[in-house]
């Protein structure tokens, strides 16, 4: 039994909801074959082309920004052949993930389209690898611009009078790898270049425009273990320059990579693999805060997701992976992680969002199935820009495969409710949890799960395998609240607040 205490005195950092975003890349089916694009005279219900049961489950969940259009297709993609009548698009063929020609029939208008319908913000990632600086420049002043410039003009004759706006622009991506092959120096000259003129439009009437409110821009990092490139773009690039930090994050989940097909043993050495992840992010924070004490930029983890194999028989390029409750326990304990720290990490984007790698959403012709990983973001939603609590806990000596905890949980509270989500490690195991509040008494609790063996997963043919149920083992005796949760379990309770 674990027992654990939340003193609501001590409320932590705001828990931003763009911690909850989602990457979305010209990558096998997750733009168009089966993605978000369908085309407006497509059977599949749609409205202008984007696919509506897509749609409508994003909005479920609150998705609160998509990054778009990569990954390494953006060091790759030109964004004026995205534009214009689709017809006289031109094609693109897509290099990096399988060599397929793309018709450009999904760009910028698309996806800002998508982005309105879903209620969430565009995070764009810019061209520094293939691109100019006048590319990039264009591009902002295509989304942003409401006057009558050049760029502001041709929107206008391409059919969206208004300017769009974006919140985050992304300058590059892995320019270490496929985004240029640089060297941390020459990406952060290169960064110092490109940033000077993604400017917000609607501030150019202020004089000193890089002061003013606008894009939050992010600078391309790298893995969480590299961090010689957190240390050089802190150490070299003014900090009114960079609002963020990319740092990406994939865990593997041992020996045993197949997708549906592996021991308990897998299970636990994917949680294991995870936690390994934190001290890392803590390397790559120490640095930031070195050079950034008040923490004016932001760690965007932009990429993060666990990697398995390829499902049998799809395109090695397509990156189409099953998703099981081994893919829900990384989700879960690594959405905890960035909680923990949410000071500092306040960007994430899952990757990625449709059929590919650790998809919320699979699709196969006209039907849809959500993943375990969806679930998780539907039970962790309410954690969404409430205030961060630390949870103290005490639990047994006895540990589990890997000296791993029984139970993980991560607490935020947004005026008279209290979240709570837990995670039940144990494959073989029931856990109990007994809360006690300090500082505030509760009224009520209830909450939603997720269970299952560590391979279940939905199919086209079983979709509800694994779906959010009623949580049953919630009660509340004399102040305290107990919460009982079977094996390989992911369940959030709100508690109402007096």
């Amino acid at each position: 039994m674990m027992k654990a205490s939340i003193d609501l005195r001590q409320k932590g950092p705001r828990i931003s909801r763009h911690l909850y975003g989602h990457f979305s890349e010209h990558l096998g089916r997750c733009i168009y074959n089966g993605g978000y694009w369908v085309g407006e005279d497509s059977p599949v219900p749609n409205v202008r082309g984007i696919r509506t049961d897509i749609v409508e489950a994003m909005k479920a969940i609150r998705v609160p920004n998509i990054r778009w259009p990569g990954g390494c297709f953006a060091d790759d993609y030109h964004w004026m052949d995205g534009i214009g009548p689709r017809e006289e698009r031109t094609p693109i063929i897509n290099v990096h993930w399988g060599g397929g020609l793309e018709n450009n029939h999904f760009g910028t208008h698309e996806f800002m389209d998508l982005c309105g319908q879903i209620g969430c913000e565009p995070y764009i990632c810019g061209n520094v690898g293939s691109g100019t600086v006048r590319e990039m420049r264009d591009w902002v002043e295509y989304l942003t611009d409401d006057g009558n410039s050049p760029m502001a003009q041709l929107r206008r004759k391409n059919g969206q009078d208004k300017a769009w706006g974006i919140e985050m622009f992304g300058v590059g991506n892995e320019n270490w790898g496929c985004g240029g092959f640089m060297t941390a120096q020459q990406y952060a000259q290169e960064f110092r270049k490109y940033a000077t003129y993604v400017r917000n439009y609607k501030d150019m009437g202020k004089i000193n425009w890089w002061e003013a409110p606008g894009i939050m821009k992010i600078a391309g990092g790298s893995n969480a273990e590299h961090t010689e490139w957190t240390e050089t773009l802190m150490r070299s690039v003014p900090l009114r320059l960079m609002g963020g930090l990319s740092v990406h994050c994939y865990v593997k989940p041992g020996d045993e990579s197949n997708g549906v097909d592996f021991s308990d043993d897998s299970w636990y050495q994917t949680a294991a693999n995870t936690y390994d992840k934190e001290p890392l992010f803590l390397r790559n924070m120490e640095i930031m805060d070195t050079y950034d004490p008040e923490k004016h930029v932001a760690m965007a983890v932009d990429e993060w997701g666990i990697w398995v194999d390829n499902e049998p028989g799809t395109a090695p390029g397509y990156l189409y992976q099953q998703n099981t409750m081994r893919s829900a326990l990384c989700a879960a304990l690594m959405l905890h992680i960035f909680q923990k720290y949410a000071d500092r990490i306040r960007i994430a984007n899952l990757a990625q969002t449709i059929n590919v790698l650790q998809a919320i959403l699979l699709t196969e012709g006209g039907k849809l199935i959500k993943t375990p990983t969806y679930h998780v973001f539907d039970l962790l939603q309410a954690h969404q820009d409430a205030d961060f609590v630390p949870v103290s806990w005490k639990q047994s000596p006895e540990t589990l495969r890997h000296n791993l905890p029984h139970v993980d949980l991560s607490a935020s509270v947004k005026e008279d409710c209290l979240t709570v989500s837990l995670v039940n490690l144990s494959a073989e195991r029931d856990a109990g949890v007994d809360l006690t509040l300090l500082s505030a008494s509760p009224v009520s609790a209830s909450g939603r799960l997720i269970s299952g063996r560590p391979t279940a997963h939905n199919t086209f043919e079983n979709p509800h395998q694994v779906e959010t149920a009623p949580l049953r083992g919630i009660t509340l005796q004399d102040g305290l609240v107990h919460v009982s949760l079977p094996p390989c379990a992911i369940a959030s309770i709100a508690v109402k607040l007096a």
